[in-house]
């Protein structure tokens, strides 16, 4: 990924679309406490796997937040993935991100959950649920990158590369990813 920063600086929020600071007062064991934390929308992501090439279709993308906290960081590679932000099943809000950022048009019914968990437990608690399918090539619709704005680039990662690229620190990478490779050599890789 070619990306040049520039004039990277923070503000405060006040006027927020998708996450929303908040401060939180409780009892807790009879002791008060505060916690700050942001609210935010859950999400969904799926592990997508090309048949023909035995690899596995990962989105790469410019992350501020990681970049706000290492600057050598300037993309992450990710699950194809996305805010649940719209009254629809969320296989159906699947079915919509790989189309925007893969550009694969996904049956429904190869559309499998694998899970749910939360992310950022620290700071913001939203639920990601976690998606398998299967892609091939009749399944390609066009080159994918996002929507709007977005810049998405999408990357193959040969199946048997996938050990190596989770224990390469040098890329930003998030935990459902590597919980995702686990479950798919558990459940469905065929040697």
């Amino acid at each position: 990924m070619n990306n040049k920063i520039e004039e990277f600086k923070t503000d405060e929020l006040t006027d927020t679309r998708f996450v929303h600071p908040v401060k939180i007062t409780y009892k807790q064991n009879g002791k008060n406490k505060v916690w700050e934390a942001v609210k935010s929308f859950d999400s969904v992501a799926v592990l997508l796997y090309h048949e023909e090439k035995n690899a596995f279709l990962l989105v790469k993308q410019f992350r501020p937040p990681v970049y706000l906290n290492d600057k050598t960081k300037l993309c992450t590679y990710e699950l194809c993935a996305g805010i649940v932000d719209k009254n629809k099943p969320l296989d159906v809000i699947v079915k919509e991100e790989i189309d925007e950022e893969c550009g694969y048009d996904v049956p429904l019914d190869s559309i499998e959950k694998i899970t749910s968990f939360y992310t950022n437990v620290g700071v913001s608690g939203g639920c990601q649920t976690l998606y398998y399918g299967s892609i091939n090539e009749s399944m390609k619709i066009h080159d994918g990158g996002g929507i709007h704005d977005e810049e998405i680039e999408t990357m193959l990662l040969p199946v048997n590369e996938f050990k190596e690229f989770i224990f390469d620190e040098s890329k930003a990478k998030t935990p459902g990813l590597m919980f995702s490779f686990m479950w798919f050599m558990q459940n469905k890789y065929k040697k």
